[in-house]
């Protein structure tokens, strides 16, 4: 029954991953790698949250992630910056760029198993969990500069990513469970697994199609020089990336305000029983948001993106200061929900625009720069929740304090947003505006 029902998972994926002229123009093979990738870092976060996490008293375990959380965040606020230009410089080698940050994760991960079960972890676990963290993060860089080159005919940009993303969490759904099961026998053996998939996702990397590597007609891209030299970005693009900074800012900040939040939740959330029970409810709330995100970018490629990025920070900053008023265990878990729902939308509808707005010679290195800036924005998300959380704040005021500085941010998106009215006396007609926003 297990071989049967494997051959046939086998083959349904297969037909996934393959329709649709993914097969024919080499995106299939994409998919496949980012499957494995996903797979690993499911693994990987296993590991170290039952390390981590649940493993010490409270007390004890403070100064630890603390620690830990600087050590992995502040570095990639420097590296993050630098991907992209790195990347630019690099572009005829994608393959190998993909494959080496798969087989750096993979390093890690093994260094990681010689040290993830000393009851004092050795500097070697924390620079090790940085190496992981970071080349995560250029993964997500390498692997969007190189969807461009890989799309069927028949494709759009949104739908392959949308395909991409149904991939990822598809393997992350099979890896966890896994990764439970090695974990159980020794949080050693849960990275040693993710080690592993990584070896097979650099294997894979290196043997994507050769147009992966081809860099025939592009040009680099500075954000910090739209306008000039020819290259214009268009205004809904440079809204869709500020829409997008604040989802990005917002999904850093939960995933480590909560996940020291919830370790011992407070009586005011009114939950009783196991705390990585409830733990695992928003966190799965959050995977589920993210689905249906996906599908519903899917289903909805006609619509404006540039409407849907703004929506779904509206939603966004809206549900959070919901729950910072009324925080409870169910509106924590509508919270991740929501969180995934609008990051997944999104981000979907930010690679549609720079898919329609961004000339085809500068696209994959916007696509590069872009992703270095949310990351970006991630890790800033992600200080916050280490410092709100070191100054002992209530995850109310945890919550309030995150979602004033969301209402600003989307007060100022708004404002930028709005189309500009003409100026002068009646019957004046202005000269053309410019159809670029230097930002």
């Amino acid at each position: 029954m297990v071989a049967r029902g494997s051959t046939s998972a086998f083959s349904a994926s297969r037909r996934f991953t393959h329709s649709g002229g993914a097969g024919e123009s080499g995106l299939s093979r994409l998919l496949e790698l980012h499957a494995f990738n996903t797979a690993g870092d499911a693994a990987f976060a296993v590991s170290l949250a039952g390390t981590l996490f649940f493993t010490v008293p409270t007390g004890e375990a403070t100064g630890q992630v603390a620690l830990f959380l600087l050590l992995t965040m502040l570095p990639f606020a420097v590296v993050a910056p630098l991907i992209g230009p790195f990347l630019d410089r690099f572009r005829r080698g994608r393959r190998w760029a993909i494959g080496s940050t798969l087989a750096v994760r993979a390093f890690c991960c093994w260094v990681l198993a010689g040290a993830i079960n000393a009851d004092s972890p050795p500097p070697s676990f924390y620079f090790a969990a940085l190496g992981c963290l970071v080349a995560s993060k250029a993964y997500g860089v390498t692997r969007a500069a190189a969807v461009p080159r890989l799309l069927p005919t028949e494709f759009t940009l949104v739908k392959a990513n949308s395909r991409i993303s149904l991939t990822g969490t598809g393997a992350a759904a099979v890896s966890a469970p896994l990764a439970i099961g090695a974990a159980a026998i020794g949080a050693d053996w849960a990275v040693r697994y993710a080690a592993l998939l990584f070896v097979v996702g650099t294997v894979l990397a290196i043997l994507l199609p050769t147009q992966v590597d081809s860099s025939e007609g592009e040009e680099q891209v500075d954000l910090t020089k739209i306008g000039s030299k020819g290259i214009d970005i268009s205004r809904d693009v440079v809204n869709a990336l500020r829409s997008n900074s604040g989802l990005r800012l917002l999904s850093g900040f939960l995933t480590i305000f909560m996940a020291f939040t919830l370790r011992q939740p407070p009586d005011s959330m009114g939950w009783n029983g196991n705390a990585t029970v409830l733990l695992g409810l928003v966190i799965g709330g959050a995977g589920a948001g993210s689905t249906i995100g996906t599908l519903i970018a899917s289903a909805t490629q006609s619509r404006r993106p540039e409407r849907v990025v703004i929506a779904v920070l509206v939603l966004d900053v809206a549900v959070v200061t919901m729950v910072g008023v009324f925080f409870t265990w169910w509106t924590a878990v509508i919270l991740g929900l929501t969180v995934g729902l609008c990051q997944s939308l999104g981000k979907l509808s930010l690679d549609a625009l720079i898919q329609r707005d961004v000339a085809e010679r500068v696209r994959t290195s916007m696509f590069a720069r872009s992703e270095t800036l949310l990351q970006l924005t991630w890790v800033l998300g992600g200080l916050m929740g280490i410092g709100l959380f070191i100054v002992d704040a209530t995850p109310r005021i945890g919550l309030l304090v995150t979602a004033t500085i969301l209402v600003a941010w989307l007060v100022f998106v708004l404002n930028r947003a709005r189309p500009r009215r003409p100026s002068g006396p009646p019957g004046h007609r202005p000269a053309p505006q410019e159809p670029i926003t230097r930002s």
